[in-house]
């Protein structure tokens, strides 16, 4: 079993069970890409057993802290089944959720979402690159799915090493059936299409199903007439308003394709699309178009891309934070409701707090915030990877 060796004082987070070793931690000691090799303290004390990543920034991701534990199949297979355990927990009213969120299932570096009877893997570390046969067997022993379709294809993969990879891993559809990747999911009392192999992420966002429930809820309380979605993606946020009662949803988002599914989702829904007006338009531009022609509205959501992948990029990212949400809250009517989020990992809560209330101060906007939000209960964050925690977002309602 090959060894890495900690430089002294370096072992501090381990013993605190969280998963990642840096670089710059290193004394000595390495091993091939995915390789489970042996993490000691600098005087040769265990500390966990970790897969490899030789050219990432995160050197080793542990699989366990159990000096006893052998780190094989069967092992692997367990963690996959204690995930999917995990989501009866919670009452997920949805056929679409996150069964696998990496760390903090104790799968680092694998994702994996439930649509229906499909499930959807990312593979975003070497050792789960190279484990990639039997979790996908886990997978689908421990679900009763048949279908598993891969979406290796984010960013974090070329800070590992590793190389794009999409496609069908089982269940993939004979020459003339249908090619399965456009699906439907149900989410609270509504239906969303989604298509998993040009979709962001996995294909939806899964994490933002509560918010949009929330949304929902205040929408039907205070039966907005105007509504704004910003950054509106395949219009999530504007099925729950209209759905709820809303009179008219304006959807701004900078991709025809994610608008043109909005508008399919409408009609999945049997939503009016007089309801309904979609923008193919940069958000920071029309907001300010929006200001300059003093229109107002009742309810703004703002859920932008992430701007901030590391704390490296929070002080750019939060100059841009706080411009969406100042053009926002201008035009946010008194009584009026911001649900306003940030799902970058290196920007914590307490920066997206202080971020909108210089926001506010620019804008002369006084708000009260109502509720604190975050990521659906099945994208868990634990105690000892804090890091999970990368969405979050405020409920504003602008003093009358």
């Amino acid at each position: 079993m090959k060894v890495i060796r900690l430089k002294e004082g370096k072992e501090k987070s381990l013993f605190r069970k969280h998963p990642w070793v840096f670089d710059g931690a290193v004394a000595k000691g390495s091993g091939d890409a995915g390789e489970t090799v042996r993490v000691e303290s600098h005087e040769g004390r265990f500390l966990a057993w970790a897969a490899v990543s030789p050219q990432s920034r995160i050197r080793a991701r542990a699989w366990s802290f159990d000096e006893n534990q052998r780190i094989d199949a069967a092992f692997l297979s367990q963690s996959v089944a204690s995930a999917v355990a995990a989501r009866r927990l919670w009452d997920i009213q949805s056929d679409g959720l996150r069964l696998v969120h990496g760390e903090s299932d104790g799968l680092p570096g694998l994702v994996v979402d439930r649509y229906g009877d499909t499930l959807v893997a990312q593979f975003g570390s070497c050792g789960a690159e190279r484990w990639k046969k039997v979790l996908a067997d886990a997978l689908l022993a421990h679900t009763g799915c048949h279908k598993l379709y891969e979406r290796s294809d984010a960013s974090v993969r070329q800070l590992e090493g590793l190389p794009e990879l999409t496609g069908w891993l089982a269940g993939a559809p004979q020459a003339g059936e249908d090619p399965g990747l456009e699906l439907v999911i149900r989410e609270h009392g509504w239906r969303l299409g989604l298509n998993i192999a040009v979709g962001h992420k996995t294909g939806f966002y899964l994490d933002q199903r509560d918010s949009r429930k929330r949304f929902h809820d205040w929408t039907r309380q205070r039966r907005f007439e105007r509504v704004l979605n910003c950054f509106c993606y395949t219009g999530g946020f504007t099925v729950a308003a209209l759905v709820a009662g809303a009179k008219h949803v304006t959807s701004i988002d900078s991709s025809a394709a994610a608008l043109a599914q909005g508008q399919a989702n409408l009609q999945l829904n049997g939503l009016g699309a007089e309801r309904a007006s979609w923008l193919d338009a940069d958000v920071n531009a029309s907001l300010r178009q929006f200001v300059k022609e003093g229109r107002r509205f009742d309810a703004i959501v703002l859920d932008p891309p992430k701007f901030a992948p590391t704390s490296v990029h929070a002080e750019r990212a939060a100059r841009a934070y706080k411009d969406i949400n100042r053009l926002a809250l201008s035009l946010l009517e008194p009584g009026g409701v911001l649900f306003t989020f940030s799902c970058s990992g290196g920007i914590s809560a307490d920066l997206f707090h202080k971020i909108v209330a210089s926001a506010g101060m620019d804008a002369g906007v006084d708000a009260f915030i109502s509720e604190r939000l975050g990521g659906a209960p099945d994208h868990p964050m634990t105690v000892n990877f804090p890091e999970g925690e990368y969405l979050k977002g405020l409920v504003l309602v602008n003093k009358p």
